[in-house]
């Protein structure tokens, strides 16, 4: 892998994607926060509320683990966190989701932004049957060439820290996961969608320097903690 910039959150290798609108156990989170994983990142595509948010926080508070905030919503923008990430869908042609939203928030609360520990993800969104998707019309259905166009746009036009590949709610293609690893030049590349198994986790760590783990938590907690071990046993 390119050796990347040094940041608040390049040395995630593994991290846990969690949603305040679902729920979960004290002791479910417990064994979340104490697995190893590198990171918690609070976020979701819908039923994302200040107060859902404040009260997932004071309960990851309890560990010691990096908690970083995916700023989906103003309303749902709330001090505390570790970091905070600010998602672009740069394949999508409402441009809402790419900088419209963006500065008419960054108008009223740009003077409170902690910018130092606040970076774009640059989202490619590769799966048409998942909410993010259907919220930001994304336009899935992409050749390679214009997969490595979006990464080529993201990574050395616009500078963006964090590349992200989405395929929430299934496994994605790793040959195009691959194909970005050897594109991106700059950029942190982050992988999420459809990891419920060791096999899977191992496969998305060979391209991706960090693995998002989200749905499979709610679904089957000990295939979640086990990717865990399965990502940073992983050799970068």
């Amino acid at each position: 892998m390119v050796n990347k910039e040094e940041t608040w959150y390049s040395h995630w290798r593994h991290a846990f994607k969690l949603d305040p609108d679902k729920q979960l156990t004290e002791e479910a989170l417990e064994q979340i926060c104490m697995s190893g994983t590198d990171a918690i990142i609070v976020g979701g595509s819908s039923g994302v509320t200040f107060e859902n948010i404040v009260d997932l926080l004071s309960r990851i508070r309890r560990f010691e683990v990096d908690c970083a905030l995916e700023v989906s919503t103003l309303e749902a923008a709330v001090p505390g966190f570790d970091g905070y990430f600010v998602p672009l869908v740069l394949n999508t042609a409402d441009a809402t989701w790419i900088n419209g939203k963006h500065t008419a928030g960054l108008i009223e609360y740009g003077r409170f932004v902690p910018w130092h520990i606040t970076a774009a993800q640059g989202y490619i969104v590769l799966h048409e049957q998942s909410t993010v998707a259907k919220l930001t019309q994304a336009e899935t259905q992409l050749s390679k060439e214009q997969v490595v166009a979006h990464v080529q746009m993201a990574d050395r036009l616009m500078r963006l820290p964090i590349i992200y590949i989405e395929y929430s709610g299934t496994f994605g293609e790793m040959e195009i996961v691959s194909t970005v690893q050897k594109t991106v030049t700059e950029a942190q590349l982050f992988y999420g969608g459809g990891i419920d198994s060791v096999d899977k986790a191992k496969k998305a760590a060979q391209f991706a320097d960090t693995v998002v783990v989200g749905n499979v938590v709610y679904t089957d907690l000990p295939a979640a903690l086990a990717t865990v071990e399965a990502v940073l046993a992983k050799s970068y």
